[in-house]
């Protein structure tokens, strides 16, 4: 079977009544490409993309997307999606909107996006990286039997190594990786909200094997700057990424995302709902 393109699974097709739908495809699954793709569900990033996109495009929604909240209620499942986004408040500076997504009788995200337009004013880039350049780095591939299906559609580049499973052991819980989607397309809104959640948690650089599976519950990403083709025009994003706390069954971590010039383009926040395992 052809393998679904990123661009085809972004694609939003008018439904009637304000609403869009969207095809999704097993490529995308968060399963392990040891199991069936049907073992998981379409991965976070996809889900984050195309809620933004169903406010921008539902709505006619112009200026760039400033942040996105988005809760994850259910596992969607591989098939047609539906997605209904509401125009909660437009202004000459600032929009507000929502929408929800899913199934039949399968609710699968709510969302708030906030959208504006960058104005002249003081500039301070505290977040501003100088990582290894990306082409002094070899790619990456997830190892089969542990990255999920929609890691193919990623191109990896780890800054010292991709660390799992017990290598940051007494050290900060940190990961740093270039990545861009495999069609090498210029960095836009929607591909950056995709690589916000193009890793496996950071948490497993500092437990030892087997992983401690968990399931996005919320993520929420704030874009500090306008996403234009001159932005990254090779696709390539530098992610940095941090455990800030794990205990209670709870998973909270924080990342960044650096423009080729190492400027700070977006921030990105996600709880995870730890799954039971033996020796927990």
């Amino acid at each position: 079977m052809t393998q679904q393109t990123l661009a085809e699974a972004l694609t939003l097709t008018a439904a009637g009544e304000g609403g869009l739908t969207a095809r999704l495809s097993g490529d995308f699954s968060n399963a392990p490409r040891s199991a069936p793709q049907e073992r998981g569900a379409p991965f976070g990033g996809l889900m984050a993309a195309l809620a933004a996109g169903a406010m921008r495009q539902g709505l006619g929604i112009e200026p760039p997307l400033q942040s996105l909240t988005i809760q994850y209620l259910a596992a969607a499942r591989f098939e047609e999606i539906g997605f209904r986004p509401v125009l909660d408040r437009g202004g000459r500076n600032v929009v507000y909107a929502s929408v929800s997504g899913g199934q039949p009788d399968r609710p699968a995200i709510q969302a708030l996006g906030t959208y504006g337009r960058d104005v002249h004013g003081p500039v301070l880039t505290p977040l501003a990286a100088a990582p290894t350049p990306v082409r002094d780095l070899d790619r990456t591939p997830m190892d089969p039997a542990f990255g999920p299906w929609f890691t193919q559609l990623i191109d990896h580049r780890f800054v010292a190594g991709p660390k799992l499973f017990g290598e940051n052991a007494g050290r900060a819980p940190e990961l740093g990786c270039w990545m861009r989607t495999i069609d090498a397309a210029p960095l836009d809104e929607a591909r950056l909200l995709f690589l916000l959640d193009g890793l496996y948690p950071t948490y497993f650089t500092a437990f030892p094997a087997p992983p401690i599976i968990s399931a996005s519950v919320d993520l929420r990403a704030d874009l500090l700057t306008a996403i234009t083709p001159d932005t990254s025009p090779d696709g390539w994003a530098y992610f940095h990424f941090t455990s800030r706390d794990v205990g209670g069954g709870w998973a909270v971590e924080d990342g960044v995302a650096h423009a080729p010039d190492g400027r700070p383009i977006a921030l990105v926040r996600q709880r995870r709902k730890l799954m039971p395992s033996r020796g927990l």
